[in-house]
């Protein structure tokens, strides 16, 4: 086995912010040979193999392994009777979990290297068309990847008899009209189909009847990012670039009240200490460390006693929260977890589908909850109604995972940070906000309508 490279950071390595390669560029700096080495030296079952092997895991949030997902993708002979006349692929860009933005980094910053990938995914599935259903508001992203796009077609990368051999692949890029809900894959199919955004029940599972009701596979941008290089440098490789368990490398994120906010490529399973420490610097002086979501707005909380856990999918998930898209959201001194609890929840009440009552419902109820205690409003059986709410939408009892996640943040915030909770009702106004706010909210907090201002501060 090849040995561990600190330095090797294969995702990251061309991109440019400011004038990504074009097609010549990526070129020469080694593109497209993964894709050529896949269609014209290896039959799709090799490379799933090859895939297989690497131990790649999707980088979205599940971490499922993705050469077993496209495993699940029926094969059929060309005389095969019951053989669907398409299978499709498409790439989830819809990036719109709260403090994440890998994708959009790797899109805007190399284009190339998604439409490579995606070659290669479809190649692997024996799929002639695909999509990258692509976050509305990613202007750029989308100007960027339809120029790669058409220069791929133009150099005879995608259409038809690719490079002189018999597979064709049309790409197309679909904007999306929005919703956080299209990021689960199946709300995404519905949405491509000009379907409303509803996740759909499963099984069937989108690898046997997806997109149109044909065999589909959906993978993340970061996941299929992996794969030229896995198809360039073998597997052993990949798996060398990790001294963790879980191979290869992760692009992590850290957003909040940190001395330098960003993404870093990193082997995956570095510890959150060096990532919040040793890349983003740690926090700005004169704030302490209270806690973080290590994955995204929709993963528990962690704390400072959690720093030296690897961030990788089982030892995040080992002490109570999930890796995620490893976009870690600092929670210091100076900000109060019920306001930012609130906050989040807001979010995941404006995206519910609607489709499900404890999604539908609950979430809205949650905010409303949060907002009074937050306004110094609550009173001691909010507590009790919050802890039955994180029940009540819990994983086994929604249509997806959107609820349990919109109240991961809650059910930890309750753990971590009861005490934050039981001051602002005990003393009627945010901790934090008391020395602006003065003691009059303390003797109004159980008025349906509190005054307008109090000591001359506008209370909302």
């Amino acid at each position: 086995m090849p040995s561990y490279d600190p330095n090797a950071m294969p995702l990251t390595a061309l991109v440019n912010l400011d004038k990504p390669l074009d097609f010549q560029g990526y070129v020469a700096a080694g593109g497209y040979q993964g894709a050529g080495k896949a269609i014209l030296e290896m039959q799709p079952s090799d490379v799933l193999e090859l895939v297989k092997d690497s131990g790649l895991k999707g980088r979205g949030g599940a971490g499922f392994p993705t050469g077993m997902k496209w495993s699940f993708v029926p094969m059929f002979a060309d005389d095969d009777e019951h053989k669907p006349d398409n299978k499709y692929l498409v790439c989830n860009a819809d990036e719109m979990e709260p403090g994440t933005f890998k994708d959009r980094f790797l899109l805007e910053g190399v284009p190339h290297q998604l439409v490579e990938a995606m070659i290669i995914a479809a190649y692997t599935i024996n799929a002639n068309k695909a999509y990258i259903f692509l976050r509305g508001e990613y202007f750029l992203c989308a100007k960027r990847l339809q120029c790669a796009i058409e220069q791929a077609y133009e150099n005879g990368w995608l259409g038809s008899n690719i490079q002189g051999s018999n597979y064709h692949l049309d790409l197309y890029l679909h904007t999306s009209a929005g919703r956080y809900i299209c990021g689960e894959e199946t709300a995404l199919i519905n949405a491509l189909e000009g379907k409303r955004a509803n996740p759909r029940a499963k099984p069937p599972f989108p690898q046997v009847s997806g997109l149109f009701g044909k065999p589909t596979i959906v993978n993340n941008v970061e996941t299929l990012s992996n794969l030229p290089h896995i198809l360039k440098h073998g597997a052993e490789w990949f798996k060398a670039l990790s001294p963790n368990s879980d191979p290869g490398t992760k692009i992590y994120g850290v957003s909040g009240r940190v001395k330098t906010t960003g993404l870093w490529e990193m082997p995956m399973g570095m510890t959150i200490r060096d990532v919040l420490y040793g890349k983003a610097g740690g926090l700005q002086d004169g704030l302490e460390l209270r806690g973080f979501l290590p994955g995204g707005a929709s993963t528990d909380f962690l704390t400072s006693e959690h720093l030296d856990v690897p961030m990788d999918y089982d030892n995040i998930s080992k002490v109570g929260s999930r890796l995620g898209t490893a976009g870690i959201i600092v929670l210091d001194s100076q900000n109060c977890p019920v306001g930012m609890i609130l906050n989040l929840l807001k979010f995941f009440a404006q995206e519910s589908c609607g489709y499900c009552t404890p999604c539908r419902d609950g979430t809205p109820w949650v905010v409303e909850i949060l907002t009074r205690i937050e306004n110094g409003q609550g009173s001691i059986d909010d507590i009790d109604s919050l802890n039955k709410l994180c029940d009540f939408m819990w994983l086994g009892k929604t249509h997806c995972a959107l609820a349990p996640g919109a109240v991961e943040p809650l059910r930890s915030g309750l753990k971590y940070f009861q005490d934050d909770f039981l001051q602002h009702i005990e003393q009627g106004c945010c901790p934090l906000k008391k020395d602006h706010i003065g003691v009059g909210l303390k003797q109004n907090h159980l008025t349906k309508n509190p005054p307008a201002a109090v000591n001359g501060v506008k209370h909302e």
